[in-house]
């Protein structure tokens, strides 16, 4: 029977950080039709992963101050990227490279990473963690969304976040 003062310590050990691709989360969730309570995705991140640091890759507008001071004071580190207006005018911020250089920056610092994207994108970067040990999870914010590519790289070790609308979904407060 193994001694729970050596598992302690080899958790303790076993640091992981969480990379976030902020608008496919928030877009993946919206299409489902709940809101993600942030408060209780960072705790869940924490509690169910031992996640130290979690990273979110946004787009910068200025008029979203207010949500970009809540994300960090509940915990998360937040990564910007200018935005520039696509073809149609609508904001665009292109955070792909950004998640995937910090992510290679800071290898030597965690022995595990979860990924949060359904983006295709990301698969070199999940088969090059997959193959090194280091993945530890991607979080796919939706079924229908999320790539083939990413169901064929991170194989057992992604998980569908529209099962945990329950745990993570934002409840509104009554005012009764």
């Amino acid at each position: 029977m193994s001694n729970p003062k050596q598992k302690s310590q080899k958790t303790q050990r076993e640091i992981v950080y969480a990379f976030i691709d902020g608008q496919n989360l928030y877009s993946g969730i919206e299409s489902q039709r709940w809101h993600l309570d942030y408060t209780k995705f960072r705790r869940y991140l924490a509690e169910k992963y031992g996640v130290q640091t979690a990273y979110i890759f946004i787009g910068y507008l200025a008029e979203n101050k207010t949500l970009y001071e809540f994300l960090q004071k509940v915990g998360f580190v937040l990564i910007f990227k200018p935005i520039i207006p696509d073809a149609e005018g609508k904001p665009k911020g292109n955070v792909d490279a950004d998640l995937v250089l910090q992510t290679m920056i800071d290898f030597p610092n965690y022995k595990r990473a979860i990924l949060v994207t359904s983006d295709g994108d990301f698969y070199s970067l999940v088969n090059y963690l997959y193959q090194k040990n280091k993945l530890e999870k991607v979080l796919s914010p939706y079924t229908k969304t999320c790539s083939v590519l990413l169901r064929k790289t991170a194989k057992e070790r992604l998980l569908y976040m529209n099962n945990l609308k329950s745990k993570l979904g934002y409840k509104r407060k009554s005012t009764a």
